[in-house]
């Protein structure tokens, strides 16, 4: 009798665990998705801005940089625009290694295409052709975005830790766990200080 109630107890200790570890590895995917939510908001401003400021008809804000040429423009609508469907793609999974990758991709198009406004720029003797407030909301943005970035790369290094420790990493294949990743950050862009 004794050795049924220790098999029972064994049965009830191993139960509780796999519940717990389960949830823990549940919870952690939450946070990453949480971080990503984040993220996704923090992008999809970039991508509002660049909307805001694209020339339509001569009577938009953007005929204020009649300075910039056209494919300045093009440029920065088709970064903006592939931003926006690297977005959407990856919030449907925001843990898929591939979306991540092609969102990284896309993010570093836009700051590429704002920074070649940004050197232009330095090279004109008679001032700068992007408003100076353009220039330091674009630079505020991209702060608040790098900060959301490295959130979400916490949280998906914690969950990635979570799914590789023996004996969750069993829990994890059995319910098809996998490892996401993270977004690195920009080069010369700083998260703000806390």
């Amino acid at each position: 009798m004794s050795n049924s109630v220790m098999t029972w107890v064994a049965a009830a200790v191993l139960l509780f665990w796999t519940v717990g570890a389960y949830n823990r590895l549940v919870r952690l995917r939450g946070d990453a998705g949480a971080s990503f939510a984040a993220l996704d908001a923090e992008l999809a401003r970039q991508v509002q801005l660049v909307h805001q400021l694209l020339p339509e008809d001569g009577d938009h804000p953007a005929s204020l940089f009649d300075g910039l040429e056209g494919s300045f423009w093009g440029g920065l609508q088709g970064a903006a625009a592939q931003l926006e469907a690297s977005l959407a793609s990856a919030r449907h999974r925001p843990l898929e290694p591939e979306r991540i990758a092609a969102l990284a991709a896309a993010q570093s198009v836009l700051a590429t295409a704002w920074e070649r406004a940004e050197r232009e720029d330095a090279h004109d003797l008679a001032g700068p052709r992007l408003p100076d407030t353009l220039t330091e909301r674009r630079a505020h943005m991209a702060a608040q975005c790098a900060a959301a970035a490295e959130r979400f790369t916490l949280a998906v290094q914690a969950y990635n830790d979570g799914i590789a420790q023996f004996p969750a990493l069993l829990l994890a294949w059995l319910f098809g766990f996998r490892p996401g990743r993270g977004i690195e950050p920009m080069p010369g862009v700083r998260a703000p200080a806390r």
